[in-house]
């Protein structure tokens, strides 16, 4: 295995142990942390994507441009995957510094479902 490979593996893991504690936490009322938990997972997903096209970035605003600018205008992802990485993006940042607002019950389900399929979509492009 090459070292991206290796990499790109590493952050399917993360993103699937992602989306496993967003449902638990979800599942326990933590909504806030749920919807993090679920950006976090297509962030992953994300990084390994561009991973396997040889782009190594870090920065959370680098690789939303990157899947953007390499997936979601080339229709090698939908539009509304790239909303909603968008969506995620902004709803991790209500759940983790939101101060009194906070993430529903409703939306960290959405965000849950929006993350699952953006892998089920990643995992089929790394094929």
């Amino acid at each position: 295995m090459t070292t991206y490979a290796v990499e790109i593996s590493a952050n399917m893991e993360r993103a699937e142990q992602s989306i496993q504690a967003a449902r638990q936490l979800a599942a326990g009322g933590y909504d806030d942390f749920a919807a993090s938990r679920a950006y976090y997972a297509v962030f992953y997903a994300a990084s390994a994507l561009l991973l396997h096209e040889g782009l190594e970035l870090s920065k959370h605003s680098a690789v939303i441009a990157s899947i953007h600018q390499r997936f979601v205008k080339t229709s090698k992802l939908d539009k509304e995957q790239g909303r909603m990485l968008n969506w995620l993006f902004e709803l991790r940042s209500v759940g983790d510094y939101g101060g009194a607002a906070h993430v529903s019950a409703q939306e960290a389900g959405r965000a849950i479902d929006a993350a699952e399929e953006f892998l089920k979509t990643v995992r089929s492009l790394l094929i």
